[in-house]
């Protein structure tokens, strides 16, 4: 069994300043105010665009994120409307194969949950759930083994599985997900990609996200 921590990457992610240019004018076309668009006047307009709500105008700008989480946060990214999913399917994976290693790959438990494995406590949920994990490995192998396909075995493989979603939102939507996904109730492992996506959004395109950041800390 491999062990892999959650994480994103973005795919072609786009410019920050064509998406100021695009947001800009299309939210100009609402108040026919296309002839102040100059040097700098997108990021003061798109600001107070937000700033009073009117977020229907960067619903316009899209951003492509692949999360790489187990499939129970996965499970939560996906009520996420309105928004494109692609998701690494277990119905065509065949995970005994050479390309994934031969093995199965779970999401470590212990870093979403900031498990102290020094503690006793901690250290023995930890081995408890590794043992589980394990032995999911060992079924899905063993009915891979007599002839099931990966669509019957994947009934015994566990929440904490890894898998890969690519998901299209656009900003408006990623506001959204992201106000819900860094609050404190969220689910601890899903906070924690929140968090660390939100921070990158923020850094690329400050304008969309950094109200949201600052809220946070």
């Amino acid at each position: 069994m491999i062990l892999e921590k959650a994480r994103f990457e973005l795919i072609d992610p786009p410019d920050y300043q064509e998406l100021l240019k695009k947001i800009e004018y299309i939210g100009r076309v609402c108040y026919k105010s296309e002839d102040k668009i100059a040097e700098g006047s997108a990021e003061r307009f798109i600001g107070n665009i937000v700033k009073r709500g009117h977020e229907s105008v960067i619903e316009h700008g899209s951003i492509t994120v692949k999360f790489i989480c187990d499939r129970g946060v996965s499970h939560e990214l996906v009520r996420h409307r309105i928004a494109s999913y692609s998701q690494e399917s277990t119905r065509y994976c065949n995970y005994s194969k050479d390309k994934y290693g031969n093995q199965i790959s779970c999401i470590d438990i212990a870093t979403g949950f900031e498990y102290n494995l020094e503690d006793e406590t901690d250290r023995k949920k930890f081995l408890v759930w590794q043992e589980a994990m394990e032995y999911a490995e060992k079924k899905y192998f063993e009915l891979l083994a007599l002839g099931a396909s990966p669509q019957e075995a994947r009934s015994v493989l566990p929440n904490s599985l890894k898998t890969e979603v690519a998901a299209t939102l656009d900003i408006r939507s990623w506001r959204n997900l992201l106000r819900l996904r860094t609050a404190k109730a969220a689910h601890p492992q899903f906070r924690e990609l929140a968090c660390a996506l939100l921070e990158e959004l923020s850094a690329r395109y400050p304008v969309f996200f950094e109200d949201l950041a600052e809220s946070e800390e």
